[in-house]
């Protein structure tokens, strides 16, 4: 039995520093979004890419080299007094395929309205993420 409860126990520890690590290599900055239409874009022309898409920042984009990466997008928070707890709890999974250049580009990340709408309320606009490539 206590052979048992060690592997039990080792498995648990293991589970717990994966889990730190996948916490570990998410980059953090700021999500937007936009509306439609989501065509033409950047990497794809007139390709109809569905909704749960983003546009880059130049954080992100690399010259193109992010055209068609995905990225995992969690929101931690609000940006502003608006709306103070924007976060719905949820993460999403966006395709890249646009760019988001400066000066207009007011986040690392500018999701699609239907994107954003998935990990927080749509009224705050602007919002404190999580992010990493998947």
């Amino acid at each position: 039995m206590a052979k048992v409860n060690s592997a039990i126990m080792m498995m648990m520890m293991m589970m717990m520093i994966m889990a730190m690590a996948m916490v570990a290599s998410a980059a953090s900055g700021t999500a937007t979004f936009y509306t439609p239409p989501y065509v033409p874009s950047s990497c794809n022309g007139y390709q109809d890419d569905g909704v749960m898409i983003a546009a880059a920042s130049d954080a992100i984009w690399n010259n193109r080299a992010a055209c068609n990466t995905n990225y995992r997008v969690r929101c931690t928070g609000a940006t502003n007094a608006g709306v103070p707890q924007p976060c719905r709890g949820d993460s999403v999974v966006v395709k890249i395929v646009d760019y988001c250049p400066p000066p207009g580009c007011q986040g690392t990340i500018d999701l699609s309205q239907e994107a954003f709408a998935v990990i927080a309320d749509p009224n705050a606009g602007r919002i404190n993420i999580d992010y990493e490539q998947v």
